[in-house]
């Protein structure tokens, strides 16, 4: 069985946004999906996001990562740590280095490190930056950078903010059908 990890932003709640719902579409498509709620306030530290899913690492194998905000330097962390031969890592609103954010503790301790990316593509077949032109949090160009140490273009979303649901954004149909294309074409190569 396929499986998902959906990784929350900081200080986030796995039952925000758009996460609850590509979870319950993912399950609809047969996989199995982990949406973790990972520590937040002074216990977000990358190690201790490493340790909530250390248990089913396992898991990790063949998976489809999807990360939000800080969940894409976490992913970045357990791809550059870790042996993780995913199929396809999804990076929303995501950024490497230092970021100041007021509010948002120990940024530094997930993003602000010199990541060894050419490890981190040999971990992960295929990469999907995915940002909007009008991110309050993150600056286009830090997901611009992002991408380009990965090698892939950005899918630019025209007002899409942060993502968040204040802004409608309680669904995700775009992610979702990129996500499809991922699964659809392996489930299609398995079968030629």
């Amino acid at each position: 069985m396929k499986t998902a990890f959906i990784i929350h932003g900081s200080n986030g709640s796995k039952d925000a946004h758009w996460y609850p719902w590509l979870s319950k579409e993912l399950k609809k498509r047969g996989l199995r999906v982990f949406l973790f709620q990972f520590p937040i306030g002074k216990n977000q530290t990358l190690q201790n996001w490493l340790q909530t899913i250390h248990p089913i690492r396992n898991n990790l194998k063949d998976s489809i990562l999807i990360g939000h905000s800080l969940g894409v330097p976490f992913i970045l962390n357990v791809l550059n740590q870790w042996k993780v031969n995913a199929q396809a890592a999804f990076l929303v609103s995501g950024f490497s280095g230092h970021l100041e954010a007021e509010g948002e503790p120990n940024l530094d301790d997930f993003a602000d490190k010199n990541f060894n990316w050419k490890k981190i593509k040999q971990n992960c077949d295929n990469f999907y930056v995915i940002h909007s032109d009008n991110d309050p949090y993150i600056p286009l160009e830090r997901a611009k950078e992002l991408a380009k140490n990965l090698g892939v273009d950005i899918i630019l979303v025209k007002g899409g903010g942060h993502f968040l649901s204040q802004i409608g954004f309680k669904t995700f149909n775009l992610l979702l059908e990129k996500v499809n294309e991922v699964i659809d074409s392996k489930y299609h190569l398995v079968r030629s």
